[in-house]
Parts: C-alpha cells; structure tokens; sequence
C-alpha cells in the first residue's frame, strides 16, 4: 500500500473534516450530477468567434452579466449554449 503525505491545505480540510464542520448535500446524487457536468464543460475546447453587436445590445449585455456577477463573455456563451442545446 502506497503512503501519500498529505500538503497543508489538505491536512487543514482533513482537520475540518474531522472536527464535523463539513456536511452532506441534501441531494448528492443532484449535486454529483452538477459536478460532473461542470467538469466536463471546463475540460471542453473553445473556439473564438468575432460578432458584431450593437452598441446597446453589448450595453444591455454587459448589465445583465453584472446583476449575475459573471464576465459578459460568459454569460453570452451561457445564453447560446442554452438556445443551441435545446431540443
């Protein structure tokens, strides 16, 4: 059997473990789902693309990213994911 030494972050998330400040989902079979999901999409490559906006369209953008808190350019690729996957 292999011995890791474990780094300081992980012996201070083992630490909190222990102590019982960590607890379950609700739903860890939803939650491993999202997780999954997420991990795939941020292993997947982009490409770039050029396109033309106005400049309220880009405007109205850039508000909507800010109330969400994302960058604009995530939050574009977001809504043409979402149109662009539906079925």
């Amino acid at each position: 059997m292999k011995y890791y030494e474990l780094d300081d972050e992980e012996k201070q998330l083992l630490e909190e473990i222990e102590k019982g400040e960590w607890v379950s989902v609700k739903n860890l079979a939803k939650a491993r789902a999202e997780a999954e999901e997420a991990a795939r999409n941020t292993l997947k490559k982009t490409k770039n693309i050029n396109i033309r906006l106005t400049e309220m369209d880009l405007h109205r953008l850039k508000v909507k990213a800010a109330e969400e808190g994302i960058p604009y350019q995530t939050l574009a690729s977001s809504i043409l994911h979402k149109y662009t996957s539906k079925g």
